[in-house]
Parts: C-alpha cells; sequence; structure tokens
C-alpha cells in the first residue's frame, strides 16, 4: 500500500516538474527569479537515494538550466550538489539519468572560474570519473557506512557500471555533446601553459631547459663539463642545444613564441622522462645525419604543440552544439602530452620517408598535421589504437588518398568517366609512341664509358625516319649533330634481339657495386644483336633519367613491346586527365550518373513511320 503511494506521489511530481519545465522554455518568465528555497527543495530531490527514476532526470535538466542561466543560482547548486552525488548517478543503467547527470556536470564546470575549474576536475579523476566513462569493472556494496559509490538502500548488491562509451546501447546526441564539452574543458586547462612565454630569468624554467639538455647529452650520474672552464662549458651547452634542434643560441628565445609557450617545453620533458630510449635516439639519430638532414627535435617539438593545439581546439570557446569527442582522450592521465609522444615519433618516421631536408621543414610538418587529422578523424578508442592506425597512415599512403580525393571530387571516378578512360586508353597510348619514336629519328649524342672511366668520347645514334635502320658513329666533341648520311654503322632494327636494361646490360655487369656504379647502372642499356653467327651489343649509357625513359620506351615500342617506364605512366595520366576535361567541358555542372538511363520499351506498332510507297499527287 505505501509503496503504491510513494509510487502515485513519485508520478505526480515527475508530472508537475514536467509542466514548470515546458512553462520555463517559452522563456515568459527568467530562470533567475526562482527562489532559493525553490532550488533547495530540487536539490534534494537530486541528493534523495530513494527518488523515482523518472524525478531524478527532471530534477537535473532543471538544475542545469539554473546553472546556466543565472550564476547566483548556479553557485547555490554547485555548493548543494556534490561531485560525489553526480558520479553515483553517472553509473546507473539508466541512460537519461545519465545524460542529466553529465548535463549538470559540465554546466557546473563551465560556470566556474579556472582555478575551480582545475580543482573540479581534478577530484572528478581521483574520484575515478574515467572509469565511469570509459572502462568496465563490478562493484560490491557493503552496507550503509561502506565508501562504495553504490548506496546500497537503491541499487543491488553488485552491479556494473554503465561505461558510457562502450555501453552496448547507442550513445545519444546529447551526452556526445556534454561528452565534447567536458574534452573542450579539460583540454582548456593547458591553455594557461600555452599563452605563456617562457622567462628567461626564471630559474626554475632554466633548470627545466636544462634537464631536457642533461638527459639527451649526459649519462645518469654525470655532471656537465665537470674539470671545464666557465666559458668552455657555456660553449659546450650551447653546442648541445643546438644539436637538440633550437634555432638560437639561448633556447629560451625560442619558446618566447605563444602559442606553444611553456606547453611545447612541458610536452618535450614529458617525452624525455616517459620515453628516454626513443627520446635519445630521436636526439642522436639526427645529430649523426649530415647538416641539411637532420630533423631539429626543439623546433619540430614547437611547432607539433601548435598543430596539436589546433587540431584539438585548445583554448577555444565550446561549441553549443558540437559532438566532436574523441574516445582516446578518456582512455588514460595525460592524455595530451601522450598523444604528443606518438606524434613526435611519427614526425621523425615521416622525416625519413620524405628524406626531408631543412628547407623541407614546412612540408612535413603539413603531412604530419594531415597524418594526425585522418587518424583523430577516426575517433580511435585507445591510444595504442590511434599509434597503430597513424603509423599504417604513412607519406606515400596520404599521397595516395590526396590523389583519390582529388580525383573524387573532379568526378573522374564515377564509372561512366572510368569508362571513356578506358576507351581513350589506346589511342592515347599510340600518341605516346608515336612521340618516342620521332624522338629517336631526332637522335642523341651519348658519351663513352671507358674502362678508366673516361667520359670524353661522343658518339651519336637515330633512327632512321622508315624506322628500319639504327644509324650511329662517333662524333667530335662540341661539333654539330652529324647528318644521317654521314653516319659510317648501321644496325637494321630486324637483326635486333633483345633491349637490356641496367644489371644486365654487358659493359656495367662487372663494374661492382660502389655509388658511382649504382647511378649508372640507373642509365644503362644495351641492345642485343645477329653479327654474323654471333651476339653482339650496342651499349648506352643514357644522359639523364628522363632520356633513359625515353630511349628505352622507344626501343621497347620499335621491337612491339609494352612501354612500362615511370615516365609513360605519368604521361599516360596527364593525357588521359586534359582529354577527359575536354570531352566532358560541355557537360560542367551536370552531374553525370553512375548507372546509364534504362532503355525505353519499342513502341506497339510503327505507324508513325513515312510510307514512300504513296505517290504524293
Amino acid at each position: 500500500m505505501g509503496m503504491n503511494v510513494l509510487c502515485s506521489l513519485g508520478e505526480m511530481l515527475a508530472l508537475g516538474l514536467t509542466a514548470f519545465l515546458e512553462l520555463m522554455e517559452h522563456g515568459v518568465v527568467s530562470w533567475e527569479t526562482l527562489s532559493i528555497p525553490f532550488v533547495r527543495k530540487v536539490v534534494s530531490y537530486v541528493n534523495m537515494n530513494l527518488m523515482d527514476a523518472s524525478v531524478q532526470p527532471l530534477a537535473l535538466r532543471l538544475l542545469e538550466s539554473v546553472t546556466l542561466s543565472s550564476p547566483a543560482l548556479g553557485q547555490l547548486v554547485k555548493s548543494e550538489v556534490p561531485l560525489d552525488r553526480l558520479l553515483v548517478h553517472l553509473q546507473v543503467v539508466n541512460q537519461q539519468l545519465q545524460t542529466k547527470a553529465m548535463a549538470l556536470l559540465t554546466a557546473l564546470l563551465q560556470g566556474a572560474s579556472t582555478a575551480e575549474r582545475k580543482h573540479m576536475l581534478d577530484y572528478l579523476w581521483k574520484r575515478n570519473l574515467r572509469q565511469f566513462i570509459y572502462k568496465v569493472g563490478w562493484a560490491r556494496s557493503r552496507g550503509p557506512s561502506s565508501r562504495s559509490f553504490f548506496p546500497s538502500d537503491s541499487y543491488s548488491s553488485l552491479a556494473v557500471f554503465q561505461n558510457i562509451i562502450h555501453s552496448a546501447a547507442p550513445m545519444g546526441d546529447e551526452m556526445a555533446h556534454h561528452l565534447y564539452v567536458l574534452q573542450a574543458l579539460t583540454l582548456g586547462l593547458l591553455e594557461p601553459r600555452m599563452r605563456t612565454p617562457l622567462d628567461p630569468y626564471n630559474q626554475e624554467e632554466r633548470e627545466r631547459l636544462q634537464a631536457l639538455r642533461q638527459a639527451a647529452f649526459e649519462p645518469e650520474g654525470e655532471s656537465s663539463g665537470t674539470g671545464l672552464s666557465a666559458d668552455r662549458r657555456r660553449s659546450l651547452c650551447v653546442r648541445e642545444f643546438r644539436k637538440l634542434g633550437f634555432s638560437n643560441s639561448n633556447p629560451a628565445q625560442d619558446l618566447e613564441r605563444v602559442p606553444p609557450g611553456l606547453l611545447a617545453l612541458d610536452n618535450m620533458l614529458y617525452f624525455s622522462k616517459h620515453a628516454p630510449s626513443a627520446y635519445s635516439r630521436f636526439v642522436l639519430e639526427n645529430s649523426s645525419r649530415e647538416d641539411k638532414h637532420e630533423c631539429p627535435f626543439a623546433k619540430s617539438s614547437i611547432q607539433l604543440t601548435v598543430v596539436l593545439c589546433e587540431l584539438l581546439h585548445v583554448g577555444e570557446p565550446c561549441s553549443e552544439t558540437a559532438q566532436d569527442f574523441s574516445p582516446m582522450f578518456f582512455s588514460q592521465d595525460h592524455s595530451f602530452h601522450e598523444l604528443f609522444c606518438v606524434a613526435i615519433q611519427l614526425l621523425n618516421k615521416t622525416w625519413k620517408e620524405m628524406r626531408a631536408t631543412q628547407e623541407d621543414f614546412d612540408k612535413v610538418m603539413q603531412v604530419v598535421r594531415e597524418q594526425l587529422a585522418r587518424t583523430l578523424a577516426l575517433k580511435p578508442t585507445s591510444l595504442e589504437l590511434f599509434r597503430t592506425k597513424v603509423n599504417v597512415l604513412s607519406y606515400g599512403e596520404v599521397l595516395r588518398l590526396r590523389q583519390t580525393e582529388r580525383l573524387h571530387q573532379e568526378g573522374t571516378l564515377a564509372p561512366p568517366i572510368l569508362e571513356l578512360r578506358e576507351k581513350l586508353k589506346p589511342q592515347l597510348m599510340g600518341l605516346i609512341r608515336q612521340q618516342r619514336l620521332l624522338r629517336l629519328c631526332e637522335g642523341m649524342l651519348f658519351r663513352k664509358i671507358s674502362s678508366r672511366r673516361r667520359q670524353d668520347k661522343l658518339w651519336f645514334c637515330c633512327l632512321s625516319p622508315n624506322h628500319k635502320v639504327l644509324q650511329y658513329g662517333d662524333v667530335e666533341e662540341g661539333a654539330n649533330p652529324p647528318t644521317l648520311e654521314s653516319l659510317p654503322e648501321q644496325l637494321p632494327v630486324a637483326d635486333i634481339r633483345a633491349l637490356l636494361m641496367g644489371k644486365d646490360c654487358p659493359h656495367v655487369r662487372e663494374k661492382g657495386s660502389g655509388k658511382q656504379n649504382k647511378d649508372l647502372y640507373e642509365l644503362a642499356f644495351s641492345i642485343s644483336y645477329d653479327h654474323g653467327e654471333e651476339e653482339a651489343y650496342l651499349n648506352f649509357i643514357a644522359p639523364s633519367k628522363r632520356d633513359f625513359y625515353l630511349w628505352t620506351d622507344g626501343l621497347s615500342a620499335l621491337l612491339g613491346s609494352t612501354m612500362g617506364s615511370e615516365q609513360t605512366r605519368l604521361d599516360l595520366e596527364q593525357l588521359l586527365t586534359m582529354e577527359t576535361k575536354l570531352r566532358l567541358l560541355e557537360l560542367e555542372n551536370v552531374p553525370i550518373p553512375e548507372q546509364p538511363p534504362p532503355v525505353p520499351p519499342p513502341p506497339t506498332n510503327f505507324n508513325f513511320c513515312y510510307d514512300f510507297s504513296i505517290t504524293e499527287p
């Protein structure tokens, strides 16, 4: 009987709160006009253990509106609703109650000052807020005096944490927004460090800089410059800071830029302390490279911190509708610094893949920014998954994705366009073949490579206009290209057996494996032909890689083989792109369907045809 009365009272209270919220949302009366006793009464519904499940979400919703609309009443709600009570509501199976509890929590955080917000967030993380958002676990209540998060009088003795991110039920848009706000407010705690430049007169900050240098260059237990004069020790420190990648003799000047300010130094120190092996490997590996190929650690870290702040919108005001949160930021402590540790190692990897020099620094940073942005867009659920995905996204893969996206934007991957490209390929390959043969007919000067590597002798080779004979002969240095009739030697195309390239060529086969020989292999090709009953060779060393491609393609076309060089592929793609755009000029801004339109059925009769048998009067 008592339980039925309690349920009916709860239902009536829920209906009353619903009606009140509906009236307030019309905006006729301001939330600031609510009385303190009324707000305290609603607070009691939130704090009460034995309360109807339909009442508490409404009470939390009302308190959220009060907190966001009235600073004075918001302070009252903050003082009356303990954070531990909101943590209890975040653990329940009721998804609506979870959402409203998170809404009130983010509203309280938004209304707090920076110092209060930091204190509240520190307290929440210590009280396992991250566990309720991200992890899964079990808790057993042990009676009224227990410090378990589950009140023994309102939940079962054994209950599962209703994990928010990994819940079996789909996450609602409202909860996604509040998690975005919680992430933004947490990352916003980094803004003061991001906006503060390094003070060169601050002893603590100077010591932090020295600790960064010592972690890279001084073995544990040794002090810098023991036994050296002050000037010598100062010179040694300057040189080591240079090796770390600082661009100024005074490293403090590099950290005067805001953003990232002191946040970049925090990231570098975190990396050196929590990944010392990777830090030492990064610094020592780049110290041993040539100056122009060295990846500067400090300069990279400073710019990378700026990139991460921009990608994660650190310091920007929260959007009222955004839902773009990253689950991995709730998976562990110090997520921003941990993400930096992954990103700085990715930067070094990409630097090596691009074979970058100091002049390529901005280009490398653009690629790394794209790698990070693409991986963050996938919303990996853990840092390890992020590390795996971002390392798979190599420089070559980024280029491939850029090309694919460009083609999609141009509409060149639509099935009708692909079909048109396939129909154009034979015609354009014929055009390329014709150009390659014309290049052979123009002829070219080649240098002779003797056993002593002397390259002072020249010879000229060209194809006859009827494509039946290769004519060649020696020429003098500085002389004009000879005429076809003046070339003494002839090689009929019909006598050619095969085209050889690279190490298969007899004139470079036994030259060894040095760097100069490697360069020679890339430009060498030979023609094997019948010389009486024996096999002979006509050997070439192309002046450049492009000439090598043009001549080997031309000789392949002459012999009826496939032209498979990289230059042919690039030329074909360029011609296909140009020809396709020309064919589609009249269809600009006209959507091209994926499938052709259906062919209409034939008419029932053909009486509309003109009968020519009838003689006109």
